[in-house]
């Protein structure tokens, strides 16, 4: 069985499917995995991180790559205006990664993926999904709060109760309990993009190398022995 076959996903029928796609890894993979059943209509949210540019380029590339449509970009600056977080906040320092470290990050935006999803189900009673796939990840991850399994499951209680009696959306986390390694294999499996993706919380040029996000990613890159295609100013020491 390979990875992709052991994803635990409920897929049926040639039905439309809403993507988040960030633009990051997560989410490339995320495409690609729904790819394989769904039709994709891809959603992109700018809430004044600092890389919006080079996200917003990503997702275009990766929409671009598999020939998508139906995208819909939204902005929401308002999680900016609330601030709290290194992403949205540049009076607060990104800060290097540290892999030891079990509490939740200053890149933590409070409450992000609520908000995201709350407009993605708005999009999908309109386009009649059946699916809303996020590329969230719990076990391998930064440890934020609103990417674990049990926050999806009660989002998919609130849209049952919250939309029309005849929608049927479910939100779908195929990668949830994956490692980045494995991820990778996936993706790498399905023939994703990875050079279109942008993964860095800082830099919109060059990726920095030392925040979360970027050794997160590399340190599944080095794990899964395939070759990362994104440049980087620096390297963690665990990459020969």
């Amino acid at each position: 069985m390979t990875l992709i076959e052991n994803n635990n996903l409920h897929l049926s029928g040639n039905k439309t499917g809403v993507i988040l796609v960030s633009g990051g890894m997560d989410s490339l993979v995320t495409a690609a995995i729904a790819a394989k059943q769904y039709k994709l209509a891809f959603l992109h949210i700018n809430y004044g991180q600092r890389t919006q540019n080079r996200e917003m380029k990503a997702f275009n590339d990766i929409a671009d790559h598999y020939k998508v449509s139906e995208r819909l970009t939204v902005d929401v600056d308002y999680l900016s205006k609330i601030g709290g977080s290194s992403l949205t906040d540049k009076s607060v320092k990104v800060t290097k990664a540290d892999l030891e470290f079990n509490g939740i990050p200053t890149s933590y935006v409070p409450f992000r993926n609520a908000n995201i999803l709350a407009i993605a189900v708005s999009w999908s009673e309109v386009l009649k999904a059946e699916k809303i796939f996020i590329g969230a990840v719990e076990e391998d991850s930064s440890g934020y709060p609103d990417c674990r399994e049990v926050f999806y499951n009660a989002f998919n209680k609130i849209i049952e109760l919250g939309t029309k009696p005849e929608t049927n959306i479910m939100i779908e986390t195929p990668i949830i309990h994956k490692k980045k390694s494995e991820i990778i294999k996936i993706g790498a499996e399905l023939n994703a993009p990875f050079e279109l993706s942008w993964s860095c919380y800082q830099n919109e040029e060059i990726a920095c190398g030392e925040c979360d996000s970027c050794v997160l990613r590399l340190k599944g890159f080095n794990e899964s022995g395939i070759k990362d295609p994104i440049k980087y100013y620096t390297y963690p020491e665990f990459i020969q």
